[in-house]
């Protein structure tokens, strides 16, 4: 690791279940397409829910409620010095708009039952995409008032 200062990544990501399905997005990444929850990285001046929000409707082109917390996980990203801190919120999709092109790299959004997304591990974007979805199939949930922001204006 260099000599400056080490700092994970924030990242956010929505586990959305609709009729027993869940929101995911294929992308195309420097490792070939990858399956992700729709995910991303908390920009300077927002708050976790902003940008899970943000996240979801840029990468689906729904709008997404967050309901509750269902964990907060730390990842090394193998063959590098990167960490990820991601916190992954379960929460309820809301309308589409079909007409909004998705954010770069993002190839489809589709709903995929739990079952195939465990049948494609090899396409996870990383390790956390399982443990996310097996801890929100377990129940996991943390009420939302337990994250706190304290920022300017």
């Amino acid at each position: 690791m260099s000599s400056t200062q080490w700092k994970p990544n924030t990242t956010v990501a929505a586990i959305i279940e609709r009729d027993g399905r869940f929101l995911m997005v294929r992308e195309q990444t420097d490792d070939g397409v990858r399956l992700n929850q729709p995910a991303g990285h908390l920009e300077y001046g927002e708050t976790l829910l902003q940008a899970v929000v943000r996240e979801a409707r840029e990468e689906t082109a729904h709008t997404f409620t967050p309901r509750a917390l269902v964990g907060i996980y730390l990842a090394d990203k193998t063959g590098s010095d990167i960490t990820y801190l991601r916190f992954a919120f379960c929460g309820d999709a809301g309308a589409h708009d079909p007409a909004q092109r998705l954010d770069d790299g993002i190839l489809a959004a589709e709903w995929l039952s739990a079952d195939e997304i465990m049948a494609s591990a090899a396409l996870w974007r990383s390790p956390l995409v399982g443990r996310c979805l097996q801890d929100y199939l377990a129940g996991q949930r943390a009420s939302l008032d337990l994250i706190h922001h304290h920022l300017p204006g």
